[in-house]
């Protein structure tokens, strides 16, 4: 039982959705714990992934067919992933774009990165980011339902993938005692990155599997499967690039990751992930 256990400290750690009371108790706590459950961060990916697609399917379904209908899927599919992070990762990415274009000195770096008031270029990030989310959520919508469904599923779980890389091959840096994400950088393990491989790779198979049973009008005149693998490659692609960036910035400005860093690598995935879907489902 004790990947269930560290799978519910991973949700209980990076969502607002409760894991207390008996349950709590049952799942434990230690900083090793927390270290293992980080394997389990493209899991989360599933939960949040799933209800935000489920979100965005029942209202494109069940709302009158007028023009527009896909801003608004798109609108509270994106409020549903804040509430249930508690904007956890959209903090993340504001606090680094505020540290990044505060200062060209590691320390200072650090220090406004840790405040947690919110700056002009934090909020530049953070307003664009969601319009960014929003706006590829709705046109993927208008190309088709089932391409925005898969990529919101697979989005949420590749994004949160792609941070246990930063994990392993980076230091932690900044303060190490009052980080909450200090146990997980203690070096995560190569069998952690196989079970988060899992996670991400069963998705892969799992939106194969439902892509062959439902019609995708923008399959064209290629063949299923073929078309959705090449689609998701494409989206798998984006998301890998939006990592690199921000791997390589952190890399290069603080020599380490924080927790915001963290986060930042999972809101540039994310988008990367929708913005490449959408360049391949448009391509002729």
């Amino acid at each position: 039982m004790q990947p269930v256990r560290h799978f519910l400290l991973a949700l209980q750690f990076f969502t607002r959705i409760p894991v207390t009371g008996a349950l709590a108790r049952w799942v434990g706590y230690s900083p090793a714990m927390l270290r293992a459950s980080a394997a389990h961060f493209p899991g989360v990916g599933w939960i949040v992934g799933g209800v935000a697609a489920a979100v965005y399917g029942l209202l494109c379904w069940h709302l009158p067919p007028v023009a527009g209908i896909t801003w608004v899927a798109a609108v509270f599919s994106t409020i549903v992933t804040v509430l249930l992070t508690g904007g956890f990762h959209e903090d993340g990415l504001a606090d680094v774009a505020d540290g990044l274009g505060g200062s060209q000195q590691r320390e200072r770096v650090l220090e406004i990165m840790k405040d947690s008031r919110i700056g002009a270029f934090g909020a530049m990030a953070l307003v664009l980011a969601l319009l960014a989310k929003v706006a590829l959520l709705a046109v993927l919508g208008q190309m088709s339902l089932a391409g925005a469904l898969l990529a919101i599923g697979l989005a949420h779980v590749a994004s949160r993938t792609w941070p246990l890389l930063t994990i392993r091959w980076l230091p932690h840096v900044g303060d190490a005692a009052g980080s909450k994400s200090k146990p997980l950088a203690d070096q995560i393990s190569p069998r952690a990155l196989m079970a988060g491989a899992l996670w991400c790779g069963l998705a892969v198979l799992v939106a194969l599997a439902w892509a062959h049973t439902l019609p995708l009008p923008w399959l064209g005149g290629l063949q299923s499967g073929e078309r959705t693998a090449t689609v998701l490659l494409w989206g798998l692609l984006g998301s890998a690039l939006g990592w690199v960036v921000v791997h390589w910035r952190l890399k290069q400005r603080l020599q380490g990751f924080t927790g915001d860093g963290l986060g930042a690598v999972q809101q540039v995935s994310e988008i990367g992930f929708y913005l490449a879907v959408a360049l391949a489902m448009g391509a002729r």
